[in-house]
C-alpha cells in the first residue's frame, strides 16, 4: 500500500488524500477458490441452533477504538440498552479472567469468551491477546471469539491462529470506498495517522479484505456484519455478500441501523422490516444469512436472549474490586479549602490521608494529581481510576453516570459534596457519607451536557 499523504495529527483536524493507488477492491484475493467453510460448532452468535444450548460472555477489555463509525457513541450505558460498544466498565486482562472464572462458576453452559470492545479489539491488541492468552490457560476447552472493524487485523493474523482464536466477526458495511466515506467520519491507522472521507473507506476496506482472506487461510471461521443503513449501505448489501463469500467467508450478518442519539445517523429511521428482509434475501445466493442477532452489549453474558441486569453488572464490577488496601481520598476542588468543582472540568485532583493524630481522624494533602485530558469517552475515566487505584473514594462536587459507573467498577466509592475537604475526608474515613449543604442536583439536567462526566 502506498500512503500519498497522511497527518500524524488528532482525529478532529485531519484532511488527507487517498492512502492507496487505486481501489480498495482491485483483484480479490482469494477470490479463485471456492470457500471451505467450517462447520459453526457451539458458537450461538455463528449458530442458531446453538443459541438454545449455549451461553457467551464478552469481555470488556479494549477501550480504544481506530475508527470513528457514524452510528456509533460509546459515551452511554444503560443496563436495559444492549448494542454494540455499551460496557459498565473495562477490565483489564487480569480482571477478566478472574471474570471468567466467576462466570463459569455461576453458568455452567459457558462455551465461548469474546471480546467485542468497548472500542475495538485490535486496537487494543495486547491487551486483547493477553487477555484471551490467560482465559486459553484455565479453560483450554472455550471457544475464543473476537468482533472488529478489521482494520488493525491483518498485522495479528498469525497471532489469532497461533492463539487458536476459532471465530471471527469482521464489520464491513460496504465495499465502497464512495459510501464509506458516509459511514466513517476518520479512520485512524498505525501511531496517530488519519484519515477521512474517500482515503479512510479506501484504507479500511482493503484491510477488510486481506483481514478475511488471511483468517480463512488459517482455519479461521469468519462472520461478517453488515449495518443496513437506508440511503446508504442498505443498497449494497449484496456486494458486499458476493465479495465476502469470494473471500472465503462463511455467514453474514446483515444488521439493522440501531439509530443512537449524539451520532450522525442519530436522526436517520430503522430500515423497516420489509427493507432487512429485502437485504437479506439479495445477499442470501452469496452467503448463509444470520437472522437472531441480539446486537450485543461488549459486557454482554449468558444466552443470547437473557436481559442484562442488575446481577450482571454487580458480577462484572465485583471483578474490578482489588484485594489491596486503599490509603487515600481524591478531592476535586478550585482552591483546596471546599469540595466545589465537578469532575469533567477538573484537572488535578488532591489526594489525602489520615494522619490519625491522637487516635483521632485527621486528614492530611499529600500531593495533587493530574486527571486525564477531555475525551476519549469511557477510556479517559478507566485511565483516572487506574490513577486513584489506591484511592478508597473520591468526592467531587458534581459527576457524570459514565464516570460514576466505572469508577465503582474499579472499586473507588464515588461521592458529590459541598461541604469543607477536612470535614468530608474525615467523613469517609469514618464510615460516613459525605455531608453536604445543598440537594444533589442532576448532570444531566442542571447543565447543556449529557451527564456523562464531560
Amino acid at each position: 500500500m502506498t500512503t500519498t499523504q497522511t497527518y500524524a495529527a488528532s482525529a478532529d483536524d485531519a484532511t488527507v488524500a487517498s492512502p492507496t493507488g487505486g481501489s480498495a477492491l482491485g483483484a480479490l484475493p482469494g477470490a479463485e477458490r471456492t470457500p471451505d467453510r467450517v462447520p459453526m460448532t457451539d458458537h450461538p452468535c455463528f449458530d442458531e441452533a446453538a443459541r438454545a444450548r449455549t451461553a457467551r460472555v464478552h469481555l470488556p477489555v479494549a477501550p480504544r477504538c481506530n475508527v470513528a463509525c457514524n452510528y456509533c457513541n460509546r459515551k452511554f450505558d444503560c443496563v436495559s440498552e444492549s448494542r454494540p460498544g455499551v460496557s459498565s466498565t473495562v477490565l483489564s486482562p487480569e480482571q477478566a479472567a478472574d471474570y471468567v472464572d466467576q462466570v463459569r462458576r455461576e453458568v455452567p453452559n459457558l462455551a465461548v469468551v469474546g471480546i467485542a470492545g468497548p472500542g475495538d479489539p485490535f486496537a487494543n491488541a495486547d491487551k486483547t491477546l493477553r487477555t484471551l492468552r490467560l482465559v486459553k490457560e484455565r479453560h483450554p476447552d472455550l471457544l475464543l471469539c473476537v468482533s472488529s472493524n478489521g482494520l488493525g487485523v491483518p498485522a495479528h493474523m498469525d497471532e489469532i491462529a497461533e492463539l487458536g482464536i476459532s471465530h471471527v466477526t469482521i464489520t464491513m458495511s460496504t465495499v465502497d470506498p464512495e459510501v464509506a466515506a458516509q459511514v466513517y467520519r476518520w479512520v485512524r491507522d498505525g501511531r496517530g495517522e488519519v484519515y477521512r472521507g474517500v482515503p479512510a473507506g479506501d484504507l479500511l476496506i482493503s484491510r477488510q479484505i486481506e483481514a478475511i482472506s488471511g483468517l480463512k487461510e488459517r482455519g479461521v471461521t469468519v462472520k461478517v456484519n453488515t449495518v443496513l443503513v437506508p440511503g446508504v449501505t442498505l443498497a449494497g448489501v449484496a456486494d458486499v455478500a458476493r465479495v465476502a463469500a469470494e473471500l472465503g467467508a462463511d455467514t453474514m450478518n446483515a444488521m439493522p441501523l440501531y439509530p443512537v442519539d449524539g451520532t450522525p445517523f442519530g436522526e436517520l429511521g430503522a430500515p423497516s422490516t420489509a427493507e432487512v428482509a429485502g437485504a437479506r434475501l439479495a445477499a442470501a445466493p452469496f452467503l448463509p444469512q444470520m437472522t437472531h442477532c441480539q446486537r450485543c452489549r461488549a459486557d454482554a453474558v449468558g444466552m443470547l436472549d437473557d436481559d442484562y441486569d442488575g446481577d450482571a453488572v454487580s458480577r462484572l464490577f465485583a471483578a474490578r474490586r482489588p484485594a489491596t488496601a486503599r490509603p487515600y481520598v481524591a478531592v476535586c476542588t478550585q482552591e483546596g479549602y471546599l469540595v466545589n468543582q465537578h469532575l469533567g472540568g477538573a484537572e488535578q485532583v488532591r489526594i489525602y490521608e489520615n494522619a490519625d493524630i491522637d487516635g483521632r481522624i485527621t486528614p492530611r494533602l499529600v500531593e495533587c494529581r493530574d486527571t486525564p485530558p477531555p475525551g476519549g469517552g469511557g477510556a479517559r475515566w478507566a485511565r483516572l481510576a487506574g490513577l486513584l487505584s489506591d484511592c478508597r473514594a473520591l468526592i467531587c462536587h458534581q459527576l457524570g453516570e459514565s464516570p460514576r459507573m466505572v469508577l465503582q467498577g474499579a472499586g473507588v466509592s464515588v461521592y458529590e459534596s459541598d461541604g469543607l475537604i477536612s470535614d468530608v475526608v474525615t467523613d469517609v474515613y469514618a464510615g460516613r457519607t459525605p455531608r453536604r449543604a445543598l440537594a444533589p442536583r442532576d448532570c444531566a439536567t442542571s447543565c447543556s451536557g449529557s451527564g456523562t462526566g464531560c
